[in-house]
């Protein structure tokens, strides 16, 4: 005699275990069987409420696992009850993050966790119920276990929220966590979750609250929280200024890679390459990564007086497999990620230059010293351009760049001169461009010192035997863009040492980085990069000759024509010939990389193709495959003859592979090729094809072939790649004959194609054979497969049936 809500008051509270939990395993349908009357509503939530106090775990638990599908409800429901879940539900869920028993409150994290995901919670129940939660069990008296749960869940949350709330709520509580000297553990997660704070608090608050803090876990007793650091470098890298990134983190780096520790040392090493691209900068590469991996060209701003202006409005971070472009102040949050990505970074008038102590960084700062008196001692004013034709043979000339970008001619220089424009900048050392200069004046001195010994040494030795006499080699060639440790780290990724003493995977690591590195160095650099990139594709584990095969064509577009030609083509031939597994990394982006080509030596690859039908293992479908979905794509690269001389023996071939994904993507690539025909006006060499395809399909000897013949039709219908009247008057007749086909599965696919494209669409151009077409339907409406029968009589109108399993 129990009303519905008595019976839930009494299995509620059953002294029965079993029942309790029944009764939270099926709350959600209970909520919707009330869920139109409030008061029964509010009546059913107050039931709950008190069932979380349950002194049975397993019913807490329960319970608690049912709260992500109650809030959905709550949440499309939300009109007729507003404030249900956070009335109800949230204080539930925060308690139980404090809950005695571990299975409850692992629970409780897990729920809070997708409500947070589901945009759930509403920010003021984050602000005041589940955030002071938190901090409370983080303080320095709470219990161990609750203290590193705590932690842990504050870590995940804090992507999920607002800059705001993070700032103002966990930021220093973060900070405090990071120097816990009682819990490594604590230590630990800091460490791995560093990155995510840095990037949602910003520059500012990075550089100056939490930068000490990861010096500190940098340089941690335990190891496993050093390598934490050194996995999470690039992120922190992404959160901090050019200057920082240059003179602070570029140090704390090496010491990371140079660490006692082997586990430090190969965490360091694969984030080598991804900190090295945080130096990236659209305005200087003119290129800049989409999130999907495609490279774009950014318009250049002008360049600052020595050379290393940034972009007025933002610095590219570009990040390897996949890449990804943002603005250099870090997203504040989830939801500005995405608008960020659809935004290329762009040059802002408002922004640019406003006054002399003004450039184009990102900050504010007093202007470089005044060095044009001491650069005028070591340029000569005329132009280089004006000078070859008076050099005398024998004469030495060097080379200088000037601020203008443009070489000059110089007279011999002497180390003095070199080490007063040094002195001048030594006092401004904590500016990125002063070091850089620094660089290469040094350099210069080095070099102009080696030149004054070899010279002093040829002529005590005038009268030795010039054989055994070998000049210095030169200085190795330098370069301004990143610190040259963190370049010469990177190039030494290829040293078989390495393999030994830190990862024998090194060499894999460094190549998947490189096109990044060369992108942050810039075409006018590849020279620091050559011989690397040549060792790694001779690499003796093909992993690592697939991994610069898959990315060979990022690798072009960053260097340009004249590059690519000289440098990467030879090495692109050698991945041609290589095992499978290489090739097929060619393979995935062969479109991609001939497009690149100029015509001349694209053309060169039409008699390569054919190459790729020999595989190393017959088996390997999947290569094929890839092969017919590539040359989809490059058709358009070449010329309607060769597409007919070359494509097209190679199109037939796959057409008759032995499995059947490879026999239907082949199947689109002809109606694609027969398009290319009928586009270019090369209606004999179309109508050529046809007949090649009616002999080989339509009279295939094989039901298959004659099935490929009605779905060939019916693509070329659809895809409208010819006139309809050549259509009628060349290929319907012989669709129509396989009307009566004794294989079902031939009848199927005509039925198909004549109600669904030939009738729908060929209205027009069909009227000389609607009397036969109009006979053909009604034969396939009666046939006896009913399979048949239904495509012949499928209303248009109606969805359309998969015929995947008739194929």
């Amino acid at each position: 005699n129990l009303t519905p809500l008595g019976r839930l008051e009494k299995y509620a509270f059953s002294e029965n275990v079993f029942n309790r939990q029944i009764v939270a395993r099926g709350l959600l349908d209970v909520l919707r069987e009330f869920s139109d009357n409030e008061n029964d509503f509010i009546s059913v939530m107050e039931t709950v409420a008190r069932m979380s106090e349950d002194g049975e775990p397993t019913v807490r638990a329960e319970l608690m696992e049912q709260v992500p599908n109650i809030a959905m409800f709550l949440h499309e429901s939300q009109p007729n009850f507003p404030a249900a879940f956070s009335r109800y539900l949230v204080p539930i869920v925060v308690r139980y993050l404090t809950d005695p028993n571990n299975q409850v409150r692992k629970t409780s994290q897990a729920a809070l966790l997708v409500l947070l995901e589901q945009g759930l919670i509403c920010k003021g129940d984050m602000e005041t119920k589940v955030c002071p939660v938190l901090l409370d069990l983080t303080e320095p008296s709470s219990d161990d276990d609750y203290k590193i749960e705590a932690v842990a869940i504050m870590c995940k949350l804090v992507t999920m929220l607002s800059k705001d709330t993070v700032e103002h709520l966990l930021l220093l509580r973060f900070c405090e966590l990071c120097s816990d000297a009682r819990l490594f553990q604590v230590r630990k997660v800091c460490a791995a979750n560093f990155g995510e704070f840095c990037s949602i608090v910003g520059q500012d608050a990075t550089e100056k609250l939490l930068m000490s803090k990861f010096f500190d876990l940098c340089s941690d007793s335990l190891w496993g929280i050093r390598k934490a650091c050194a996995e999470c470098f690039m992120i922190v890298s992404n959160s901090t200024s050019p200057g920082v990134r240059r003179t602070k983190l570029s140090p704390l780096f090496i010491s990371l890679i140079s660490d006692q520790s082997r586990w430090v040392r190969q965490a360091a090493f694969q984030s080598l390459g991804r900190f090295i691209s945080t130096f990236a900068n659209p305005s200087s590469t003119g290129l800049y990564f989409k999130e999907d991996g495609t490279l774009l060209e950014v318009p250049r701003c002008p360049f600052d007086r020595l050379g290393l202006g940034f972009d007025s409005g933002a610095e590219n971070n570009i990040q390897n497999g996949p890449y990804y472009d943002s603005t250099h102040t870090p997203p504040r949050g989830r939801h500005e990620v995405q608008e960020r990505n659809n935004n290329p970074p762009t040059n802002n008038e408002e922004t640019e230059q406003t006054d002399e102590n003004f450039n184009s960084f990102h900050y504010w700062r007093p202007p470089l010293p005044d060095i044009s008196e001491e650069l005028e001692m070591l340029k000569d004013q005329v132009p280089l351009q004006n000078q070859t034709a008076g050099i005398k043979e024998g004469e030495k000339e060097e080379m200088v760049v000037l601020e203008d970008g443009e070489m000059a001619g110089l007279k011999p220089v002497t180390s003095s001169q070199i080490q007063k424009v040094l002195d001048c900048l030594q006092p401004h050392m904590d500016d990125p461009d002063a070091q850089a200069q620094v660089q290469v004046l040094s350099a210069a001195l080095k070099a102009a010192q080696q030149e004054r010994q070899s010279e002093d040494t040829e002529g005590q030795s005038e009268n030795l035997n010039h054989s055994s006499y070998s000049c210095p080699p030169p200085p190795s060639p330098l370069q301004n863009v990143i610190p040259q440790q963190l370049l010469d780290q990177y190039l030494s990724m290829t040293d078989p040492a390495r393999a030994q003493t830190v990862d024998t995977e090194i060499a894999k690591h460094c190549a998947f980085s490189l096109p990044g590195v060369a992108l942050t160095l810039g075409q006018q650099n590849w020279h620091c990069l050559k011989d690397t990139y040549e060792t790694l594709a001779t690499d003796v584990q093909w992993k690592v000759r697939r991994t610069l095969a898959f990315s060979i064509h990022e690798l072009a577009v960053i260097l340009g024509d004249q590059l690519t030609a000289a440098d990467l083509v030879p090495i692109f031939n050698g991945f041609l010939k290589d095992l499978d597994e290489v090739r097929i990394g060619v393979l995935k982006h062969l479109y991609d990389f001939l497009k690149l080509l100029h015509a001349e030596k694209r053309r060169e690859y039409l008699y390569q193709l054919q190459e790729f039908m020999v595989t190393d293992n017959s088996r390997n479908w999947r290569f094929r495959y890839e092969l017919a979905e590539q040359l989809i794509l490059i058709i358009e690269l070449y010329s309607h003859y060769d597409v007919y001389d070359y494509l097209r023996q190679i199109a037939l071939t796959l057409c008759s592979d032995k499995v059947s994904e490879v026999r239907w993507i082949s199947y689109k690539l002809v109606v694609e090729i027969l398009q290319k025909m009928y586009a270019c006006g090369a209606h004999d060499l179309g109508l050529n094809f046809i007949n090649e395809l009616i002999v080989r399909f339509c009279h295939c000897p094989k039901w298959v072939g004659r099935q490929a013949f009605a779905f060939i039709c019916q693509a070329i219908v659809e895809e409208d790649c010819m006139p309809m009247d050549q259509f009628a008057q060349h290929l319907l007749p012989s669709l129509l004959s396989l009307s009566s086909d004794p294989v079902a599965n031939v009848r199927v696919l005509v039925a198909k194609a004549l109600r669904q494209s030939v009738m729908e669409k060929g209205k027009d151009w069909v009227v000389a054979y609607s009397d036969e077409l109009e006979e053909t339907v009604m034969a396939l409406q009666a046939d006896k497969d009913r399979d048949v029968r239904f495509f012949a009589s499928q209303d248009s109108n109606m969805a359309l049936m998969d015929t995947a399993a008739l194929i």
